[in-house]
């Protein structure tokens, strides 16, 4: 497909969800309520600089400037263009979820699934940084992150996917929450509504109590074992399902990883605000799930 009929192609999708979806969250009650550079154009502008490969706002915005120019003619100042993306922030979460609903062939609760469950940092801030910063408050603190060994001020991404057979998994659900929060207190929240899935995740999202309410939904998590009190080696069973629970894993690392290379998800330093940060995550995701799924 041509990069033209690839932006065909996007425009029309997001004019539809937007028509049917989501003009009704961005209702302006100001004269300027019908702007002649609208949503559609901008929220496509942003989506496909970034699968493009450009990386920042003003990235984006000259690149179309320079090559797309004819096909937005409107296209307002780079000020206004970076303030209108701050003002659609969370046009882009529902887009992102809408994108994922399009894609989803296979619902929660149509048959039991395979899933794999982690969190990756975004950092607003490193080590060095990270006790003085200020920006996007509302958001982000300072939390820790124990695969990179590091300190960082920013958010965590939580991926809910579904494996596939020799590929990445599917994303289902993706969200985002202060560095601080524990992995375990937000997958309670986020699989509240969950049910007949399996899903496999690290040793942080033990908690015996909490499998047992799963289990009422037919929602099972397959963690490595942990070496009880005392315990100095696991049994060959506890082994080989430790073993099954790491390897299935191994795909939703490369999933991380993947989203790191293509959209640089992890470097949000030069983000100044809690709607920017929002922008900056959730349309890297849409844009992923359009292009490459």
């Amino acid at each position: 497909m041509t990069k033209q009929n690839q932006l065909i192609e996007l425009y029309c999708a997001v004019c539809y969800h937007y028509d049917n979806t989501l003009a009704g969250e961005v209702q302006r009650l100001s004269n300027n309520f019908c702007p002649k550079f609208t949503d559609t154009e901008c929220l496509t502008i942003y989506l496909f600089g970034i699968a493009e490969g450009k990386f920042e706002i003003k990235a984006i915005y000259n690149f179309i400037k320079d090559y797309w120019h004819d096909w937005f003619p409107r296209l307002p100042s780079y000020q206004k263009f970076n303030k209108r993306i701050n003002f659609l922030a969370d046009v882009f979460v529902r887009l992102a979820e809408l994108f994922i609903s399009d894609k989803c062939s296979n619902p929660f609760g149509v048959s039991v699934t395979s899933h794999i469950l982690d969190s990756m940092p975004i950092v607003v801030a490193s080590t060095k940084r990270s006790k003085t910063a200020k920006v996007a408050r509302g958001l982000c603190d300072k939390g820790y992150c124990s695969s990179k060994n590091m300190y960082y001020y920013g958010i965590k991404l939580h991926v809910l996917g579904e494996k596939q057979y020799k590929t990445l998994p599917s994303p289902r659900m993706i969200e985002i929450t202060p560095a601080s929060t524990s992995d375990l207190t937000h997958a309670k929240s986020m699989l509240a509504q969950t049910r007949n899935i399996q899903i496999f995740a690290d040793k942080a999202y033990l908690d015996a109590p909490w499998h047992e309410e799963l289990a009422q939904r037919n929602v099972s998590i397959i963690t490595p074992i942990k070496l009880a009190k005392g315990q100095k080696i696991l049994s060959s069973a506890d082994k080989l399902l430790s073993s099954v629970a790491s390897r299935a894993r191994q795909a939703i690392e490369s999933f991380n990883n993947w989203i790191q290379e293509k959209t640089k998800i992890q470097l949000a330093s030069k983000v100044r605000s809690d709607s920017g940060l929002i922008a900056f995550v959730f349309a890297r995701v849409a844009a992923l799930v359009w292009f490459e799924w």
